[in-house]
C-alpha cells in the first residue's frame, strides 16, 4: 500500500492519499482545496491514478478540494449518505466498501460532529485481512472529540449532536481493536476541537486510555463536558458549508 498524510498548518487540517500501487488505484480522503496540486503531483510521481475522492463529512472550516480533484482526475466522488450535497457522487451507506485493488475501505457511520459523518476503516489485503488503520474525520481526534455545534441546526440541537457523537464513539470507534492506527482530519491549531495534540496520528488504544474526551462513564457527563466552553466558530462557516455542499467556489460578501 502507498500512504501519505498531508498537513495544512494554516487550518490544521490533515488529508490522506493512499491505495494500491500494484493495481493502480489511489484515493484521497478529506482533500483540502489548497493541496490539490500536491495530491496530483504525488500520485503522478508514483505513476498511479487517483480514482476515488472521499469526504468523511461536509467540511465547515475550509474549502474542500473534492470538486477540483474530480474535475482534474476523473475520479469518483464518495460522501456519506445524507450529506445533502448538490453534485454527482456515490452516497455511501454504513458498512459499504470502496475497493482500491488490494486496499479496501469500509464506511462506518459515526454521526455527531455532523449528522452525516463516516469514518473509513482501511485494510491492506496485500499484508493481511485485518484492518490496518481508521480515518476518523472529525469524530475522534487525537486528544479530543469533534465539536458538536458546527452542524447543529433545526431538529438537531448541540446537546443532541453531542449525545449522538457519544454513541458513535462508544458503540462504533471504540469497539475497534486497540492496535488500529488512527488518523484524524484535524490536529492542534484547528477550531474543530479543544486540547488537540500536535501529533496528527495515534491509535485506538492510546486514545481509549488518554483522550481527555473519553473518561466519562455516562452520555450525560460526556455531553456536559463537550458543550462547555466551545471555541468560536470558524470564520465564514456558513459560506464554507454552502460552497462545499454545492461543489462551487466560495462566495464572500464584502
Amino acid at each position: 500500500m502507498f500512504f501519505r498524510q498531508f498537513l495544512n498548518d494554516t487550518s490544521a487540517c490533515a488529508s490522506y492519499l493512499f491505495g494500491c500501487k500494484s493495481k493502480g488505484r489511489l484515493a484521497v480522503v478529506d482533500p483540502h482545496a489548497d493541496l490539490v496540486d500536491d495530491y496530483i503531483r504525488t500520485a503522478e510521481a508514483q505513476g498511479v491514478p487517483i480514482v476515488a475522492v472521499l469526504e468523511t463529512h461536509v467540511q465547515a472550516d475550509h474549502l474542500s478540494g473534492l470538486p477540483t480533484l474530480v474535475e482534474r482526475t476523473g475520479a469518483t466522488a464518495y460522501l456519506p449518505a445524507g450529506a445533502g450535497v448538490e453534485f454527482e457522487h456515490v452516497a455511501l451507506a454504513d458498512g459499504e466498501f470502496v475497493e482500491l485493488g488490494n486496499t479496501k475501505l469500509q464506511a462506518i457511520a459515526t454521526p455527531g460532529h455532523a449528522a452525516a459523518h463516516h469514518a473509513y476503516v482501511v485494510t491492506d489485503r496485500a499484508r493481511g485481512n485485518e484492518p490496518w488503520f481508521v480515518l476518523t474525520g472529525d469524530a475522534l481526534l487525537v486528544g479530543d472529540a469533534g465539536r458538536p455545534d458546527l452542524h447543529a441546526h433545526g431538529e438537531h440541537t448541540v446537546q443532541q449532536m453531542a449525545g449522538t457523537l457519544y454513541r458513535s464513539l462508544t458503540e462504533r470507534l471504540l469497539t475497534l481493536p486497540d492496535h488500529l492506527l488512527l488518523y484524524p482530519a484535524h490536529y492542534s491549531g484547528s477550531v474543530c476541537g479543544r486540547g488537540l495534540s500536535a501529533n496528527p496520528a495515534s491509535s485506538i488504544g492510546f486514545e481509549r486510555r488518554h483522550n481527555n474526551a473519553l473518561p466519562f462513564d455516562s452520555e450525560d457527563a460526556f455531553v456536559e463536558a463537550l458543550v462547555k466552553d466551545l471555541p468560536p466558530a470558524p470564520p465564514q462557516q456558513a459560506e464554507i458549508i454552502a460552497a462545499n455542499r454545492s461543489g462551487r467556489a466560495l462566495v464572500t460578501h464584502g
